[in-house]
Order: C-alpha cells, then sequence, then structure tokens
C-alpha cells in the first residue's frame, strides 16, 4: 500500500466521498502533497555531499554534483508522481527564498561592482540573443512559438522565462515541455564546463563571474559554476543573473504587446513579477544599512546553500532527457546554437571591455 496521498486525498471535502463525514485541515493536505518530493529531494542533497568527499570530486560544488545526480536518477529509475509536488516546490520556491537569504552575503557596494558597464553587457547579450535565436528559428523552420520560448529561456531565465512567455504565445504543452529540456540541458552542460574554461580562456574572478551570469541559463546553474570558482565570482555571477531576471518583466510584456498587434487583441495577462528579486533588492539594502552579528551570516550563508542545492536537486530530477527526441533535431540545434551565440557574445563582451 503506498504512503503516498492518492488523487481523491487531493479533491477538496465536499467533493471526496472518502472524507465524508470528516473535515481534514487544508494545511495537513498541501504538507503531506509536497512531503514524498522533499524527501526525495533531500536524498538526493546528501549523496551530492556525501559524493564531494570521494577522490575525484572534491573540485566540483554540492550544487554541480546535486543536479548531475537528480538527472542521473530521473532518467534511469524514473521519479514517482507523488514526488512531482515537493520537487516543483524545491525547484520554484525553495529555490527563490534561498535567492532571497543569498542578499546577506552581498552588499550595495558589492551589487555596484559589476557598474554600468556589467548591466550594458547583459542587457546586450539579451537582446542580441532573443533577436539571434528567433532570427535563425524562422530561417531553420523552427515553429515561430517554440523559437521564442527557446530564444526566451536561453537569453533570460531558463525555464522561468519558457513559462512567462508561454503566457503571450500561448504555445502547446509539449513545446514548453520541449523548450524546458533542451535549456535545462545546455545550461547544465554551461554550469559544467565553463568553470574549466575560465583559466584556459584568462578570466579573473570578477571577470568570469560575469561571463558565467550575462550567459549560463538558469538562476542556479549562475550560482553553482559562479561560485566553484570562488565567492568573488559567484557574487558578480548572482548579480549580473539577477539584473537579467530583472529584465523577465518587460522583454514579456514587449512580446505581449507584438503579440496583441499580431491578432488585434486588446487585451493580454499581464507578466509574472520576479518578486525573488524583489527580496534579494531588499535583503542587500538591509545589509548594507544595518550591522548583521557574523553568526546570522553564517547560518542564512549555510542555510542558503543547502537550499541551493535542494533546488538544483529538483532542477535535475526534472530534466527528462526523452523529451529532447520528441521534436527532431531542428529545435535542439536551434537550442544548441543560442547557447554557444550566448556564450562566444557575452564573453566578447567581456574582453572588450
Amino acid at each position: 500500500m503506498s504512503f503516498l496521498p492518492t488523487i481523491a486525498n487531493d479533491l477538496p471535502n465536499s467533493l471526496n466521498p472518502a472524507n465524508a463525514g470528516r473535515e481534514r485541515p487544508a494545511l495537513a493536505s498541501v504538507s503531506t502533497g509536497v512531503v514524498p518530493g522533499l524527501v526525495l529531494v533531500a536524498m538526493v542533497t546528501s549523496v551530492a555531499y556525501s559524493a564531494r568527499g570521494l577522490s575525484g570530486l572534491t573540485l566540483f560544488s554540492p550544487m554541480i554534483l546535486a543536479v548531475v545526480a537528480g538527472m542521473i536518477y530521473s532518467n534511469v529509475l524514473g521519479v514517482p508522481a507523488d514526488a512531482k509536488a515537493g520537487i516543483a516546490f524545491s525547484q520554484k520556491r525553495l529555490l527563490r527564498f534561498a535567492i532571497g537569504l543569498l542578499g546577506f552575503q552581498l552588499t550595495l557596494g558589492q551589487v555596484a561592482g559589476i557598474g554600468f558597464v556589467g548591466v550594458g553587457i547583459v542587457a546586450a547579450t539579451l537582446g542580441a540573443t532573443f533577436l539571434f535565436t528567433v532570427t535563425l528559428g524562422r530561417l531553420i523552420g523552427v515553429d515561430a512559438k517554440l523559437a521564442q520560448l527557446i530564444a526566451a529561456g536561453t537569453s533570460i531565465c531558463g525555464a522561468s522565462a519558457i513559462v512567462a512567455t508561454n503566457i503571450v504565445t500561448d504555445a502547446r504543452d509539449e513545446d514548453v515541455t520541449y523548450a524546458v529540456a533542451a535549456i535545462t540541458l545546455f545550461g547544465t552542460i554551461a554550469m559544467l564546463g565553463f568553470p574549466l574554461l575560465a583559466p584556459v580562456l584568462g578570466l579573473d574572478h570578477h571577470a568570469f563571474g560575469l561571463w558565467a551570469g550575462a550567459s549560463i541559463h538558469e538562476v542556479a546553474q549562475v550560482i553553482g559554476a559562479g561560485f566553484q570558482n570562488g565567492t568573488l565570482a559567484g557574487e558578480t555571477a548572482t548579480v549580473a543573473k539577477l539584473t537579467r531576471v530583472a529584465m523577465l518583466a518587460p522583454m514579456v510584456i514587449a512580446l505581449g504587446v507584438m503579440a496583441r498587434r499580431g491578432s488585434g487583441d486588446a487585451t493580454g495577462a499581464k507578466p509574472p513579477m520576479p518578486w525573488f528579486v524583489v527580496a534579494f533588492v531588499a535583503v542587500v539594502t538591509l545589509n548594507g544599512l544595518v550591522a548583521v552579528p557574523a553568526q546570522i551570516h553564517t547560518a542564512f550563508a549555510l542555510a542558503a546553500q543547502v537550499m541551493l542545492t535542494m533546488g538544483l536537486a529538483a532542477m535535475g530530477l526534472q530534466a527528462d532527457i526523452s523529451q529532447l527526441r520528441s521534436r527532431g533535431l531542428r529545435p535542439l540545434m536551434l537550442a544548441f546554437s543560442a547557447f554557444l551565440f550566448i556564450a562566444g557574445f557575452s564573453l566578447t563582451l567581456v574582453k572588450l571591455v
């Protein structure tokens, strides 16, 4: 007998015959719904921390090991359906809360460290990558809506940008799944490979952080790659990446305006507000204005690292490599080309300035 909640248990009390004559608190229902997934994510996270002590793996952070372990588990053993709610909770809410806590590791002076030049690099890379991907998609015959999803995921912030963009593009569900799978694949490759390229390319910690933040797809992937090369690189990468994330809302608004003009629809859904970016900025501001005890800093830093590792483990658990075969080679080549473009374009700008 499964210990996981059934579909019937998730129905409202008034519609569920099994609950006749008794009430079940909503909080308990939510808790039991996410617990199995949280337990699985915690197990993968524990494996990542344990594996770091093995010979040959000490160079990799627990975050990187967690996403790899999660991908191996999901694609070899498969993820139970009842665990998906907890995995989604870890990847979305837990991960974003951890990003907010990262603000305690930064000050306003550090945030200003990327300067107007850094912001310019991020903005230019975002715009050029989006236009390149959409244009190339049209040239090689990829569906326009799928091309926009891949463009948004590559240029802005991965899966979050894909979901937000789909509010205005209204692509098919399988297109969204494909785009997320492709972005996760190439973002993970970037997370694993970029730290190894830093000494080869002659990038110092600041330059590498700026490059990683301007080019790697997901927030968690940026953090994983950035902190792999040191604290300064990780902090710079985080700030640069969150600058990209902050551009999500105006980008989706612009896409919505273009979509409404094309269809003649005067209405449209509002894009979601990236509140974790607001929280991050608020915490950084507080950290610069108020003297926070060192013990609290240490506790928050540990909590943020563990939750980020859990978020990456969840991301790995949701990565289904089989989805990449569902639409043929053209969309995959488009995502790969976009990956190469954003890496090369941003690296060129970082080197030039």
